[in-house]
Order: structure tokens, then sequence, then C-alpha cells
């Protein structure tokens, strides 16, 4: 950052009046009593003064941040304006192309600058379906032709923006589109997935292979005749879709999309755009808006909520981003040598604390909320972001609907330069407003630890995982029956309410619960590796908080062992909808134990102070064996009294209960909630590596 004329004048030249202008001092350096020299050498500051266009300044907290300014381009029939903040630049450039790719530009546009760093254009008449760049001028260089970061459509690869009108990308029925239900966050279950692995398996009976119509389509089948795609996720049952980065990212060729490659997205290029790969025509920057539209209200019309899963602790590009390009540094966080700080390893970390990147998430977010009818958003390295920029971006999207979900990792990938205290990590949980966090606690509890590949957990019979097992039952939340110093991560609750607390034992990161448990389990066969994966996912479904699954763990999902598949191809990647016909035994059981979860109220209850008053923990000698009851028809549950026992052991292993008669609704992996059968005894048999759940028979409760 360099110092203005102006700065120049003040700070280096200075005239000792105590001698008379006797001399006169440029700096340290220069020292001169010929008063011809100092008159020229200041009419030359005033003159470079006068001439220069634009200030600097002397940190980026300085720059002017129009907060309430509308950037971007805004479009009618009659005239289209494009608004960028550039506050360091000499000049800007806009340029109008027919296409997205290739060929001359047809109009050019010196850009008009405002005082507080923007820069503005208006074209008259209609301009729908032509593309613009900006390119701006910084300390006398041209920098690249970019698309500005509020771009709403892209051409081919996102290198140009598109102006589009919004109305013509509406599909049939956009108008009357509506969020499904939803009471509370206690009843949210996610189901996380990729666009591309949901329908690319060629026997998955879509059309739409790969693309956002794809997730669209209703009635496909797949070997078997087992329901596909659409569906399949609404006869599970899940309330919500998350779906992976869906926004224009950087690393596929959307001009070469037969060329195989693969990508989870996790790269941003274009921040408020779909991403082209997805759409059955990239080079039409309207395509793919219209056609993401029609997924999601294809999700909706299911009643199935969707989430959208963002990035923007990072862009794809560092040096060539469009932030920089038009910003150089300041969108960025620095290191103390000042380079860029990398708390994402992926080369950079952008600066959420700085008003206009804090602006810029903010509106983005809302932008997808408003224009996409989006229901929630995950927060990629949310440790990143400092607090104050997360709870902005909350209170944001409540104003806009208090039902929209929004959560994220509690963690970064490296080390940031922003203190700890500001930023948005799992322990800071409780200063996050209505913003929930991932429990890598339970998760790793479950099945051994993320990194360490050989590492077993709970369900494959590993010993000391109680404490935190039972860390993830009250999801994270304080609770008196816990030892907090044997959880395996967290030595205290830091979860003020499990509406704040995701479960969860899998996701698209690190192998797929299936084959963690194949590669820790080597002596194990087909059946007790499956009773393994049940256990896991009947302790994630049956905790307090908000139940996560990954996409085709139903069905014992598989990537064949590779551990890290984000541009692995679509053999590695793709859902294989013959497992789900090979295993649709376990299939129906997941299905049944959402069922459950959703009918029974005690088990999503909605406060900790509910949890602590009506969840208590059982006292067992035993190792891998954890239990817990909930009375008092906690939560308006119709079960007065429901007892859960999950044994990670592989022998059978017997608790004690309250005398009564009990109702078995879950045992040795079968789920009947009418009753599998009575119990009547003081010990009840919990069977190796499952869980069982007795009840006390329905009751009408007093008014």
């Amino acid at each position: 950052m360099g110092i203005s004329i102006n700065a120049a004048i003040r700070n280096m030249y200075w005239i000792n009046r105590t001698t008379n202008l006797k001399y006169c001092y440029f700096g340290d350096r220069i020292r001169t009593n010929d008063m011809e020299k100092v008159i020229a050498v200041y009419l030359l500051l005033i003159t470079l003064y006068a001439c220069e266009t634009k200030p600097a300044y002397m940190d980026y907290n300085d720059y002017p941040a129009p907060l309430e300014a509308d950037l971007g381009m805004r479009y009618s029939a009659s005239r289209t304006t494009v608004n960028v903040w550039a506050p360091t630049a000499d000049q800007l450039k806009l340029r109008i192309y027919e296409q997205g790719l290739g060929g001359q530009a047809i109009e050019e546009y010196e850009m008009e600058q405002s005082e507080d760093g923007r820069w503005s254009s208006t074209l008259s008449g209609d301009y729908h379906g032509r593309y613009y760049t900006i390119q701006a001028s910084i300390e006398g260089k041209w920098l690249a032709e970019v698309a500005e970061p509020y771009a709403r459509a892209v051409g081919a690869n996102g290198h140009r923006a598109m102006i589009v009108d919004l109305d013509k990308t509406d599909p049939i029925g956009w108008y009357e589109d509506r969020r499904p239900p939803l009471a509370t966050a206690n009843d949210i279950i996610i189901y996380e997935l990729h666009v591309r692995d949901i329908s690319i398996d060629e026997q998955s009976g879509i059309t739409h292979k790969g693309k956002f119509l794809g997730l669209s389509e209703s009635g496909t089948t797949g070997p078997a005749g087992v329901m596909t795609g659409l569906d399949h996720i609404a006869d599970l049952g899940v309330t919500h879709v998350h779906i992976l980065p869906a926004f224009d990212f950087r690393s596929l060729d959307e001009t070469k999309l037969d060329d195989g490659k693969y990508n989870w997205g996790y790269d941003p290029q274009n921040y408020n755009v779909p991403e082209g790969s997805c759409s059955t025509d990239p080079t039409d920057g309207a395509v793919r808006i219209r056609e993401f539209k029609t997924m999601v209200k294809a999700l909706h019309d299911k009643g199935i909520r969707v989430i959208l899963d963002v990035v923007y602790n990072h862009t794809g590009a560092t040096e060539d981003s469009n932030f920089n390009q038009l910003v150089p540094g300041y969108y960025y966080r620095q290191n103390e040598e000042g380079g860029w700080s990398d708390a994402a390893a992926c080369g950079n970390e952008t600066a959420s604390e700085r008003a206009m990147m804090r602006k810029f998430i903010t509106e983005s977010v809302a932008y997808w909320a408003e224009e996409y009818h989006m229901d929630g958003f995950r927060f990629d390295l949310m440790g990143i972001h400092d607090i104050e920029t997360m709870n902005a971006v909350s209170e944001r999207l409540k104003e806009i609907d208090p039902s929209i979900f929004v959560y994220g990792e509690g963690w970064t990938a490296g080390s940031s330069p922003l203190p700890d205290s500001l930023r948005a990590l799992k322990a800071n949980t409780a200063e996050l407003d209505n913003i929930a966090v991932f429990s890598d606690e339970l998760r790793d509890a479950l099945k051994g630890h993320w990194y360490e590949e050989k590492d077993r957990g709970f369900v494959s019979g590993k010993s000391g995982r109680d404490e935190s097992i039972k860390f993830g039952i009250v999801a994270a939340t304080e609770h008196p029956e816990i030892d907090y110093d044997s959880v395996n991560y967290s030595k205290s609750a830091w979860s003020p309410e499990p509406t704040q607390t995701i479960n969860y034992v899998s996701c698209h990161d690190n192998h797929t619960l299936w084959d963690k448990l194949v590669l820790t389990n080597p002596d194990a066969d087909e059946e007790e590796l499956i009773r393994m994966h049940k256990l896991a996912e009947t302790i994630v479904l049956t905790s307090q908080g908000v139940s996560f699954l990954h996409a085709g763990a139903d069905f014992l999902r598989t990537k064949q062992g590779v551990e890290n598949s984000y541009e692995s191809p679509d053999s590695i990647n793709l859902i294989d909808w013959s497992r789900k016909a090979k295993y649709q035994e376990v299939h129906q059981y997941y299905k049944q134990l959402i069922q459950l979860r959703k009918n029974h109220p005690a088990f999503r209850m909605s406060t900790s102070e509910m949890i602590r008053e009506h969840l208590s923990f059982l006292e067992f000698e035993q190792d891998n064996l954890v239990g817990f009851t909930i009375s008092g028809n906690a939560n308006g549950d119709d079960w007065s009294e429901i007892v859960v026992a999950h044994n990670g052991n592989k022998e059978a292993k017997s608790i004690e209960l309250p005398s009564g008669d009990w109702l078995v609704v879950l045992e040795d992996h079968s789920i009947d909630e009418a009753g599998l059968r009575t119990h009547g005894q003081a010990s009840l048999k919990v069977a190796g590596i499952s869980s069982t759940i007795v009840v006390r028979k329905k009751q009408i409760l007093p008014n």
C-alpha cells in the first residue's frame, strides 16, 4: 500500500519555521537551504496531488466501506446498471460481449468513480443475454478482465458475467414454491449428497445423469425396481438435502464435460451463480439458473428442504481471483511475513472481519435464500470466519425466514492470524446466534479417529469411548452425569442448546462409514460389519441434536476404500443403486429408524434444560455399553418412559430395568413401534453390536 501525495506533503515536507525557512527537510536524507528548489518541489507535489485520481490508504481498515451500496448488476428492459467496489483502482473498464467465451468485445465503457470507492456504468436498452467483464487499472497497471464478484450469471467457465433477466429463469410454478413445513430445528434430519453422485450411475434410471435436473426427476427406478434419486430421498424420510458446493467452481472445464473429470467443488470462482457442469448447457448463463431452481422446486414439492454447502472461507484462485483483480489483498488475510495466510490449506483464507467481505458474505447467502429459495447453509471450515460475521449471516437469514438453518465446521485446516477468541470455532458455539456445529467427538468415538486409518471406535469394540458416546447423546450440552475428562476431544460442554449440535458418523470427507469399518476390522465378516454400521447410525438417530446422514449410508455406501475422493472418477464417487437392491434390509432398517425418530419427540428435545430434566444415564460396570432413560413423557412424547441401550461388545450384555411391563420396540436391528414383544423381567439382554429400545406401553396423557 502506497502513501498518497497529500501524505507526502504532510509527512515528508517540513519547513523549519524556527530558522525562518533557512532549511527544508524532505524525509531524513534531503536537506537544503535553496528556497528556489524548495518552492519547485512544493509546486511539483501540489501538481501531482491535484492530478491524483485516487486516494491511497495506510491499511485495509482505511478503505471506504459503502455498506448500504447496491453492488453488482441490476437489470431492467430499459437499462442495466453495473456497480463495482474498487477503491484503489485508477480506472475501471466495462466490456460487453455477445458470448460467454471467445469473440471480441462489442462495446467498451469507462466506468465512473464515486468517492466511496464505487465505480458504475449504466447501459441504455435491453441487454439481457449479453456478457460483460470488468478490468481494473491499479497503480498504472491493467489487471485481468474478470466477472465481478456479485455476478448473478456467467458463461462457460465463469470468466464473463452475464446480464440476465432473472424473471425469465423461473421455472413454471416458481412463484408458488414454498418451503416445506418445519416446526423446529430439532426435527431436522439431513442427507448430504453431491448432485452428480446421486444420478450418474448407469443403473440409476435417471435421464439427466449428473445434472440438477437429475435430482428433479420422479418415478425413477434402479436394479430390482428400487426407487432412486428424488423418490428414494423422499421415501427414506429425511427432512433436508445438503448439496455439496453447487455454486460456480473453478476446477472443471465446462467446455469439456465428456472428459470424465470430477470435483467436489470446494474451489469457488463465482459465489452467486450455480455450477455450469451440473446444467445441460453451461454456455447459456440462464440455463443453469433455471435448472437449479427446477431442482429446488422438485425437492420442495416432495416435502424436502434444501441446504447449500457454501465455501466463503477461501477461493479457488488467489492472485487471479475476481476479488484480487479488483481490490488486491483486501479480501484475504495476510501472515506476519506479508504473504497469504492459509487456514483453509487451499492457498488462502478470506478476511471475513473486513467490512466489505462481511457485506459480501451476508448479501450472498441472502441472495441464495431469496432468489433460489434455499432453506439452509452449511459453512465449510466455519472456524476461519469471525463470530460477528457469522452472527450477521444468521440475523439476515432469520429476517428472510426464521426456519432457515445455518451450521458449519467449527474448525480450520491450519492456523489463522485472527485470534481464536474471535473465530466461529466449536469452542465458541455459545457465542453463535442459532448456528449449529458438527460434533467430531461422537463421530470419532463411534468409528475411530478420522486421520488414523486403523483406529477403531465404539461400534467395533474399542474401549474407553463410553463418555464420548454419552457426550454425543446429549448433543454436546451440559449434563451432570458425564465425565468430561474422559471425553475424547472437548473437556467441557460446548453447545448451549441441542439445536446447535450436528451429530453424525460420516460425510463426504474421509472414508465412508462402510469403508472405515472394513479397513479397521479385517477379520470381521460382512454380517458383523453390517451390525457395526447399523449400531453407529442407530446411536446418531437416537441422540439429541440434529441428525446428519451421508447419502447412500442407508445401503452401505462404498468408495472402494478411497479416503479422499474429491477428484476421483465417477466409478469411485457414484451412488451405486445396485447396493440398495442388495442391502434392501439395511435400507429398510434405516427408513424405520428415521421414522422412529420423527414419531417420537423424546429423541429430539428442544432445550438442554429439558434434556437434563428427562434424560439420565444408566450405570454399568462393563465397558463399551452405554444406556440411558428418557422419562416423564419428554417433549410431549406419548411414550411415558424409554430405555435405550447400545452395546459395542461382540458378546450380549444384560442390563437391569426398572420394575414393570415394557414394550420392546427395537431389538437386534429389528424395529416395530407397535412392539416386537413385551418384557416383564428385571433383566434385559442386549445382543452384541446392537441397540435395544424398550418403552412403557403407550398411554394417554392427562389434560
